[in-house]
Formats: C-alpha cells, sequence, structure tokens
C-alpha cells in the first residue's frame, strides 16, 4: 500500500493519497494538482478515484480539475447537492483501490454532507487501519458546527456528536486518524500541532470527547466560537459546482506606478506582500500589508472578501506567481494585476512613501508607564484570556472587516498580535483608513514575555 499527506502549511490543510494495485485514490485535494500527479506518475499509480469528505469552505478544492485530467470518479456525500458529476456517498459505501477497501461513514455535523473515510489495507488485516475524518474530527479538537445555510449550529453541533460517539468512537482504538486541517486552521479552536493520531488517543485526550453529556456538548461547541470570515460560505458553493481550472485564469497585468496610484485613488484594493519588516520600512500609502510568510491567503480572504480584484506589490515575479496560486487556493481568482518592478519602482518614480513606526516590548514598556501610549491587542479571544498586557484593549483582527476600532486620532496606539504578523495587517488597515499615529509592535506578545514583561489574564476590554 502507498499512503501519503500533502500538507499546506499555509492553509493548514491535509490532503491525501492512498495507492494499491496500479491505482490510486485522493482525497479533500488542493486547488493545484499537479503535485498529485507527479507523485501518482512516480509511484506508477493512475488516480482512478477522488474522494471528498464534505464542501470545503477555508479553500477551494480543485476535484473537478483532477477528475477532467485524470478520468477519475469524484465520490462526496449524498448530501452535498454537488452540481458536477459525482456519487453520492451513504453509510457503507465501499470502493476497492487495489487490495484497499475504502468505506464511507456518514458523520453529519461540521456540515450537514460531511462523510469520512475508513481505510482497509486487506493485504495486513481486516481491521480499520486509518480513518480520514475531514473535519468531523481533529487532532485535539471538532470541526466547528456553524458552516451552514440550513442548519443551525446548535443542530449540527448535535449532529456531530452522535457521529463522533456512534460512528468514529467505535472504530478500534489502534485506529490511525488522519484530519482535513492542522493548528492554525479556522475550522476549529483548539488543535494540536501533531498531523496524525489514532481515534485510541483521541478518546482520552480529545477535550471535545470527554464531555459527558449531548446537551453539554452542544452548548460548549456553539459558545464563543471564533469568527466566520464572510468568505467560507462562498468557497463552499464553489465547491458545490466545482472550481474553474487554474490553467483557465487570465494572466496577470503589469502595472506602472502611475496607473496604480491611479487605481488606489479609484478605491482599489492593494496587497503588499514583502516581509513585515520591509513594509514597515515604506510601503505604497493605503496598501494592505499581508505577508507571503504566513497564512497569507486566508487573511486576504477574510479582510477582502474573494470579490476584491487586489492589485500585488511584491519584491520579484516568483512573489508574484505564489501569491497569485495562493489566493486562487481560497477563491480570489480575479486580481486586478501588479506594480511592475515592485516597490523599488514605486520609489524611482518618485511617488509618496508611508512608514510604519515600530516599537520593541521595553520601550513599550517604558512609554506605557509613561502613560504616552495605547496597546490594542488583536489576537483571537483564546490568546488574550491565557494572557495579556494589563493596559491593552482588544480588538481581534478577524473582526476588522466589519468595522475597525475606534481610536483617538491624536493619541499614539501600539499594536501587537503573538509575533507581529497579524498586528502589521491591523496597522496597514487602520493607516488605509487615516490613522497616522499607529506604531506596530516588534515581536508582539512572544517578544513581550521572553522580555519577562508583566502580563495579566482574564477580563476583556473591548477597542
Amino acid at each position: 500500500m502507498f499512503f501519503e499527506q500533502f500538507y499546506l502549511t499555509c492553509l493548514a490543510h491535509a490532503s491525501y493519497m492512498i495507492g494499491s494495485g496500479g491505482e490510486a485514490a485522493v482525497a479533500d485535494p488542493q486547488r493545484d494538482v499537479d503535485l498529485y500527479l507527479k507523485v501518482a506518475a512516480e509511484q506508477n499509480l493512475k488516480i482512478r478515484h477522488i474522494f471528498e469528505t464534505h464542501l470545503h469552505a477555508d479553500f477551494v478544492s480543485e476535484h473537478k480539475e483532477l477528475a477532467a485530467r485524470t478520468g477519475a470518479q469524484i465520490y462526496i456525500g449524498a448530501q452535498a447537492g454537488a452540481a458536477f458529476p459525482h456519487v453520492p456517498l451513504a453509510d457503507g459505501f465501499e470502493v476497492k483501490v487495489g487490495s484497499i477497501r475504502v468505506r464511507a461513514l456518514e458523520t453529519p455535523g461540521h456540515t450537514p454532507e460531511s462523510v469520512c473515510f475508513v481505510v482497509i489495507d486487506e493485504e495486513k488485516s481486516s481491521q480499520p487501519w486509518a480513518v480520514l475524518t475531514g473535519d468531523t474530527l481533529f487532532i485535539g479538537d471538532v470541526g466547528r458546527p456553524d458552516l451552514s445555510r440550513t442548519h443551525t449550529p446548535q443542530q449540527l453541533a448535535a449532529l456531530l456528536y452522535d457521529s463522533l460517539h456512534r460512528k468514529l468512537l467505535t472504530l478500534p482504538d489502534a485506529t490511525l486518524v488522519y484530519p482535513a486541517h492542522g493548528a492554525g486552521s479556522l475550522c476549529g479552536r483548539s488543535m494540536r500541532a501533531e498531523r496524525s493520531s489514532t481515534i485510541g488517543t483521541e478518546r482520552l485526550t480529545n477535550y471535545a470527547l470527554q464531555i459527558a453529556s449531548r446537551e453539554e456538548f452542544v452548548r460548549q461547541l456553539t459558545a464563543n466560537l471564533p469568527a466566520r470570515p464572510d468568505y467560507f460560505l462562498e468557497d463552499a458553493e464553489i465547491n458545490r459546482s466545482g472550481a474553474t481550472a487554474l490553467t483557465e485564469l487570465s494572466p496577470l497585468a503589469p502595472l506602472t506606478p502611475a496607473e496604480l496610484q491611479t487605481m488606489l485613488h479609484a478605491g482599489a484594493n492593494v496587497i503588499d506582500v514583502r516581509p513585515g519588516d520591509q513594509f514597515a520600512a515604506g510601503h505604497v500609502p493605503g496598501s494592505i500589508g499581508i505577508a507571503l510568510s504566513g497564512q497569507f491567503a486566508s487573511w486576504a480572504g477574510g479582510i477582502l472578501g474573494i470579490h476584491s480584484k487586489p492589485i500585488l506589490v511584491a519584491d520579484s515575479d516568483a512573489q508574484v506567481e505564489e501569491a497569485r496560486m495562493r489566493l486562487a487556493r481560497v477563491g480570489i481568482e480575479h486580481v486586478g494585476g501588479f506594480l511592475a518592478g515592485g516597490f523599488a519602482a514605486w520609489q524611482k518614480a518618485g511617488m509618496p512613501v508611508l512608514v510604519t513606526p515600530q516599537i520593541s516590548p521595553h520601550d513599550l514598556g517604558k512609554k506605557l508607564q509613561e502613560g504616552s501610549v495605547r496597546v490594542l491587542d488583536v489576537r483571537r479571544e483564546g490568546e488574550w484570556q491565557a494572557g495579556h498586557i494589563a493596559q491593552a484593549d482588544w480588538r481581534a483582527l478577524d473582526t476588522f472587516p466589519h468595522g475597525l476600532p475606534v481610536l483617538d486620532g491624536n493619541h499614539p496606539i501600539a499594536v501587537h498580535c503573538k509575533s507581529g504578523y497579524r498586528s502589521m495587517i491591523a496597522c496597514s488597515l487602520m493607516e488605509r483608513a487615516g490613522h497616522r499615529n499607529v506604531i506596530n509592535v516588534a515581536g508582539g506578545f512572544d517578544a513581550w514575555q521572553a522580555a519577562g514583561l508583566p502580563e495579566v489574564a482574564g477580563q476583556l476590554v473591548k477597542a
């Protein structure tokens, strides 16, 4: 048996290939499918089957293109209402991949159509070897229950409880667990960093599986859910119909500094993908700094939406192409072009440049003692509750699309997150709105803690 996990760090997304007897199946494929074709060719396998655990909301799956390029059959839950050719799945449906049996388990809860796939390697045992759990069961967590247009979170959470206890937890403890996401994904709340687990380990360590009653499970799963990006429901609809092939996307147009300035004045969205320190040292006024180094596409989709037609500022053509691909993975297919020559061309043309000041934790501590600066924490609620700067206000970056924090324009405000990635995005959004007294805290709360500066835990003070 051949088995490989493909982990896409920028989306915390895991997809899989299973192979035997010259045949292969791919589960939950990412947008760019060449990697599956390459590995299949290397292993002398032909991709015959494509399994989707559900209609993904946080990324666009390229099941339709992969099927077109391989002739493979797509399998998805019967409740998905998929508009592309597919086999609708119900409990007990089995697919043979060489000597491997793959059995479908209907596990509604994260979404109504969610399905898990039990993998049985008949050459070794008649018992399940692994289960591909999609977003139903994560490592240390379970899927969020608020991504449906047809069910309430409470209804989905109740279904999820039943799916976990009546389906997945009936599998042998030794069964390996391979989910569709890892730590950092917004499809759950407290996933661990491991890429796999077992049913037995999750039974003992997963907080959600320790909850004693169905009622309490529903209460806990629907309380304090992280903000749901608006593009999630749109991506699910793209996946319901099947995405456009990447080869059909239009080439990007190069723009001169003068053209970019005109488009900015007309309200265009400009994303600067350079590292945060470079953005802070100088950038196009009105641009948003979202570095390629982190969860770039998720933040671009969450902040701007998938119909934003952003224009890119990058250091190289390679960065432009990487940004374009990563945006397409979350459904941002229409990119308005890129600044030819990058920021260096903007400077050479004598265009205005904006600098975002940065401050060290030690200097911030001194200014807080003087009362000469405010602090805004843009981490998520769980991070805040675990520890924060006593004088800080709190406003998670996830909520910025629904309105920026109310600020005193005459008073400097230092913005921080965990490491400085999200805070730079926040600073650039506030600058775009006209605030000129924003300062990025270099290194974020990690640096504050490393410096041994004081922190507290507890009550929220929202900005």
